[in-house]
């Protein structure tokens, strides 16, 4: 069975120089949960706005349902409705309820009627126990509630991939438990998502693969519990050892999945 999304030997630059991404291929199947880790400015959150065409690559091709993405289109709409992203900075409007904001696209963009979309919203916001703030604003919430609007505002559109660009970096640490529960759970039942997270035991307990990357190229990737526990490359000791991460142990784990 051929991969979801599928990255063959992508190449980003800004300045024409300076390659951000250098020659970057991964795949990704169906219902499998990719962890990239890395340090700032590797490229990780780059990998993911490409991915959904918000920045136009200068090399190698990205495919998704075997189909090659073309980013000369000026209309990526239809892609942007196949993968959801959710970034760090929620990217809610203020001057509209909850509610609205989730309906928003499936009404304007997947032309779902109104009713029909505020059904499922409740449905949804009820999944991430939020449906009673669904006519507050977002002024209202907390960062960790703002955060899982965002992500069930992905999830009304029923994207085939689900993006995460850090959405823990912002929140303060009582709140990341929230949204991590959440992300826990769409990993439980099948979601198929690439995330990008400093957070190294939930990427430990999440992720089917985990890649590692530094200065725009993969330098690892493996099976969670054996690239944490033996990394097979010295640059991806190193970042470890900054985390001073310890592995999980089954009798006194963090996380459940």
């Amino acid at each position: 069975m051929p991969p979801l999304l599928e990255i063959k030997n992508v190449v980003k630059n800004y300045d024409g120089k300076t390659p951000v991404l250098e020659g970057v291929s991964l795949e990704l199947n169906k219902g499998e949960v990719i962890v990239l880790i890395g340090p700032s400015g590797c490229g990780k959150s780059t990998l993911l706005r490409c991915i959904n065409g918000l920045e136009e690559i200068q090399g190698g091709s990205i495919s998704l349902d075997g189909e090659v993405i073309d980013y000369k289109k000026k209309d990526l709409t239809k892609l942007r409705q196949k993968i959801g992203m959710v970034f760090q900075s929620y990217e809610l409007f203020p001057h509209m309820t909850i509610i609205e904001n989730i309906i928003l696209a499936p009404t304007k963009v997947g032309g779902v009627g109104r009713e029909s979309a505020k059904k499922e919203a409740l449905k949804l916001l009820e999944k991430v126990g939020l449906a009673h703030k669904a006519n507050a604003y977002p002024r209202e919430l907390s960062g960790g509630q703002k955060q899982r609007v965002a992500i069930v505002r992905a999830l009304a559109m029923h994207p085939e991939i689900l993006l995460f660009d850090e959405v823990t970096a912002a929140l303060d640490p009582e709140m990341v438990r929230e949204v991590l529960d959440v992300m826990l759970e769409l990993a439980k039942q099948g979601s198929t998502m690439m995330i990008v997270t400093h957070e190294m035991q939930f990427a430990e307990a999440v992720a089917d693969r985990v890649y590692f990357l530094d200065k725009g190229n993969i330098v690892e990737t493996g099976r969670p519990k054996s690239f944490f526990t033996s990394p097979k490359t010295e640059r991806a000791r190193q970042f470890l050892n900054i985390f001073e991460f310890e592995s999980i142990k089954d009798e006194n784990e963090e996380y459940n999945i």
